[in-house]
């Protein structure tokens, strides 16, 4: 629960951070709130959902999420956006692709060997929310924890 509370402190922060400065709203600033507000949902509806069972298939709270059910669910509930219902649909129809140091909290990583098999959400300071295996549950990880490195292939942005 304490790693719960810090993660949760992290994300406050960035947060309470992305809102700092000032200026003249224009139609591309307006834009910007918007996807920012959107990201906003989206991070907080990600890790209030750590702790949910893991299940093949799954993509909902009572019932337990796979990784995709997990995403679809929650940009869904939190931006009003309907995403594919597979890992290999989003990556290949959904958003722009983000290198991995260009990454903000609300876009989408992919992960695989050869080809795209598991996905989550990033959360900033270089942790993503995700749905991991069989008898797992919802959990945040760090994207340079040795099995994620070694596997993640892209980012893509889809709140604009």
């Amino acid at each position: 629960m304490s790693r719960l509370l810090a993660c949760l402190v992290t994300v406050w922060m960035l947060l309470s951070l992305a809102g700092c400065g000032s200026s003249t709203p224009t139609r591309s600033a307006a834009s910007a709130s918007t996807a920012s507000q959107d990201a906003n949902a989206v991070l907080f509806r990600a890790i209030g959902l750590v702790g949910t069972p893991y299940r093949y298939g799954g993509n909902t709270p009572e019932g337990g999420f796979d990784c995709s059910g997990l995403v679809g669910f929650v940009f869904r509930e939190a931006a009003g956006l309907s995403l594919p219902r597979t890992t290999t649909a989003i990556a290949d129809q959904v958003g722009k692709t983000i290198e991995r140091n260009r990454l903000q909290p609300g876009d989408l990583v992919f992960f695989g060997t050869r080809h795209v098999s598991h996905m989550g959400i990033y959360v900033g300071d270089g942790r993503f929310v995700h749905a991991p295996s069989s008898g797992g549950t919802v959990r945040l990880d760090p994207l340079d924890g040795a099995y994620w490195r070694k596997r993640y292939l892209f980012g893509k942005r889809v709140l604009h």
